[in-house]
């Protein structure tokens, strides 16, 4: 994805007519999915969650792009770490001579445990984040910040808030 189309993809998370914290938990729900070691399937995955919790699908996916040609290994890598960490085991040597799961089988555990912990907390830290920029992106915007407040104070939705407000 270029530099233009992550610009405009973030724009258009951060113009959503959807309350802040739904628009911030899909993301993170996302975020979480994106730290996981099922390569492959995480644009699925993100889909069918977003689904089953009622989130955005388009944030949800979105976070689960974090983990990149460049993020994948150190995620990995961090990941293996700390579930041998938890596990009580004491780190191997790690070849990952691809992603697939032929390869990262013997690893399973600790990968599962490690990247659910550091996506938990990427999680955490990407929903405050996503929450904080879309309130300050709607801010500077003249026509959503009144219906900006109104979400917060109400918890609604904003398309939701327009139709009561405007529906005879």
């Amino acid at each position: 994805m270029s530099k233009p189309q992550l610009k405009q993809r973030m724009l258009a998370i951060l113009a959503l007519d959807s309350h802040p914290s739904n628009i911030a938990a899909g993301f993170a729900v996302g975020v979480f999915i994106g730290c996981t070691p099922l390569f492959g399937i995480h644009t699925a995955l993100a889909v069918v969650l977003a689904f089953i919790f009622r989130l955005n699908k388009l944030t949800t996916i979105t976070g689960s792009w974090v983990n990149t040609p460049f993020t994948v290994l150190p995620i990995l890598m961090a990941s293996y770490r700390l579930g041998e960490f938890i596990l009580g085991n004491e780190p191997q040597p790690v070849s990952f001579a691809s992603l697939d799961w032929h390869h990262l089988r013997e690893y399973a555990a600790a990968l599962f445990i490690g990247s659910a912990l550091i996506g938990l907390a990427a999680a955490l830290i990407s929903y405050a984040l996503c929450y904080w920029l879309v309130i300050l992106f709607r801010r500077k915007d003249p026509g959503l910040v009144e219906l900006t407040n109104e979400s917060l104070l109400t918890g609604e939705d904003l398309e939701r808030h327009q139709q009561v407000k405007y529906d005879p």
